[in-house]
């Protein structure tokens, strides 16, 4: 089977079948300002919704191979550690610990400036950071062939073989000036970024997670989302044979119109569902105030609802220390909380060490399943 080879000279596309594009234009809008929608009526997003940025960073760390799931993520960080039997699930989880951090920096790095190749370069630099990648230029633009295939597969194995080491500055180059070009629709030309970025494959390490980590930041410094809260991945991870084929097809028969229609599809469908979502995490937090001050009778109620949001899964010892509530009121509502069966035991405490819990209904809607 011969590789694929990059398309020089090929990008941006000259022309699209529009007409085929047009249709499926209105319907990923349409879903985007819905869910946009339900983000503005969530009070603090960022406490309320962040179980569904941490299971954005674990799907698309598992497009790469990546084993974990959110709920050894969140464990992982209530204690600190894994069991040391298990080096492999400890860098598992470290890089999705790592999308996560690289995501909040990039963002960050939009208060003051452009969607471009640095910011691209500082998020990539800290995906990396002290991970198996570590080693393969964080930050910085390959300088040598790379290719994509089976693990130690020859070039003439590779499935793609992408831009040269020696064209890739111009290459990138190009891809960051139309990110600012006026263009006939916003989301066409999403579709053609992350097209091209992934066909560039600009990183020796890495070059998925951030290709899936630009469609966000994309959305969200265009206006179209107002908060930079898009998970993409869990599209691209049940369709990911067809993922792939798509890019490849690209390259290899100047499939751009399929492409952006696979694109644009994948936009109004996880649309939906971030909505759904998001809107039952919003519903989730309504009821359970009136549920918590009923059950609770203190006026830290909702402070330790706030906490139980902002982290899903806890150790004892953060909640009384951590929740801005007396102690010996934390203690009491933990011990309410867990005659509630509101929380699940993960590890029950023992002398000094503390036990673990889940806040199973919100764990639950992260997880698109009854995992509690």
């Amino acid at each position: 089977m011969t590789p694929v080879q990059y398309h020089y000279g090929k990008f941006p596309p000259v022309e699209l079948d529009w007409k085929h594009l047009i249709p499926l234009i209105g319907p990923a809008n349409a879903a985007l300002a819905r869910y946009d929608g339900t983000l503005n009526a969530v009070p603090n997003p960022n406490v309320l919704l962040s179980p569904l940025a941490t299971q954005e960073a674990v799907l698309s760390s598992k497009i790469e191979g990546t084993v974990t799931t959110i709920t050894e993520v969140l464990k992982f960080e209530a204690e600190g550690a894994v069991d040391e039997k298990s080096p492999e699930k400890a860098a598992d989880i470290k890089e999705v610990l790592n999308y996560r951090k690289a995501m909040r920096h990039a963002v960050d790095a939009l208060k003051d400036l452009p969607l471009c190749q640095r910011i691209i370069k500082n998020a990539h630099k800290i995906l990396l950071e002290g991970v198996r990648g570590k080693n393969r230029a964080p930050g910085e633009y390959r300088r040598v062939p790379n290719w994509i295939g089976p693990e130690g597969c020859k070039v003439e194995e590779a499935s793609f073989v992408p831009i040269s080491a020696d064209k890739l500055p111009e290459g990138m180059s190009v891809w960051e000036k139309f990110i600012h070009e006026k263009y006939l629709d916003h989301l066409v030309k999403l579709a053609i970024l992350h097209a091209e970025f992934e066909a560039l494959h600009p990183f020796l390490d890495g070059n998925g997670r951030m290709g899936r980590m630009f469609v966000p930041l994309f959305l969200f410094n265009t206006g179209i989302l107002t908060r930079p809260t898009f998970y993409i991945s869990e599209f691209f991870e049940k369709h990911r044979d067809e993922y792939y084929e798509r890019l490849r097809a690209v390259s290899r028969d100047g499939a751009w119109t399929e492409w952006c229609m696979f694109f644009l599809k994948a936009l109004a469908t996880q649309a939906e569902i971030n909505q759904q979502k998001a809107g039952a995490i919003l519903k989730l937090y309504e009821t359970q105030k009136q549920s918590f001050a009923d059950m609770s009778r203190s006026q830290y109620a909702i402070h330790a609802l706030d906490f139980l949001f902002r982290s899903p899964i806890f150790q004892s010892t953060a909640f009384t220390q951590k929740a801005k509530i007396p102690e010996p009121t934390a203690k009491r509502i933990l011990r309410l909380l867990l005659k509630e069966k509101m929380l699940r035991t993960l590890r029950l405490p023992s002398g000094r060490r503390a036990g673990i819990y889940a806040f199973r209904a919100l764990l639950n809607i992260a997880e698109g399943k009854e995992m509690f």
